[in-house]
């Protein structure tokens, strides 16, 4: 399994950042890796909402069906799976003052063959979350509801 996990400071209210969060069709502006995000079910987003996440690593594309699994205040848990891998986006929202503290840990664990590539993945998902880093905060702090 590969795990990193970032802290990432956005200057706006804990609420907002969640409701930006939620609709992980926005992964395309904070995501480095997302080429394309598409909703696959209707209404307001809620525990079992879907979506098909195209994502590009090391020049190859795959998809993705990514679900949201729980739904809080401060908490979001998106799965995401496919036939070589299961992802798992866990974010944590902690208010401070106007701002909000996010702790983002991203998991991936890989299936059959894929898992022998595993180990010499790392370096690569540890670049990918420095991308979102960089990306997520001025996405989420120019995002208006």
């Amino acid at each position: 399994m590969i795990s990193v996990e970032r802290v990432v400071m956005v200057r706006r209210p804990l609420a907002e950042v969640v409701a930006y969060l939620e609709d992980f069709g926005r992964a395309e502006q904070w995501d480095p890796g997302t080429v394309r995000c598409v909703r696959l079910d209707d209404g307001p987003v809620r525990v079992g909402a879907r979506w098909r996440n195209t994502s590009r690593f090391r020049g190859r594309t795959t998809e993705l069906r990514y679900e949201l699994v729980v739904r809080e205040s401060a908490r979001l848990v998106f799965v995401g799976e496919n036939k070589t891998v299961t992802a798992l986006d866990d974010l944590r929202f902690t208010e401070e003052g106007t701002a909000t503290r996010l702790t983002y840990r991203a998991s991936l664990r890989f299936k059959g063959l894929a898992r022998l590539a595993a180990p010499f993945l790392g370096g690569e998902f540890e670049r990918l979350a420095d991308g979102v880093v960089d990306r997520l905060p001025v996405a989420a702090e120019a995002w208006r509801s």
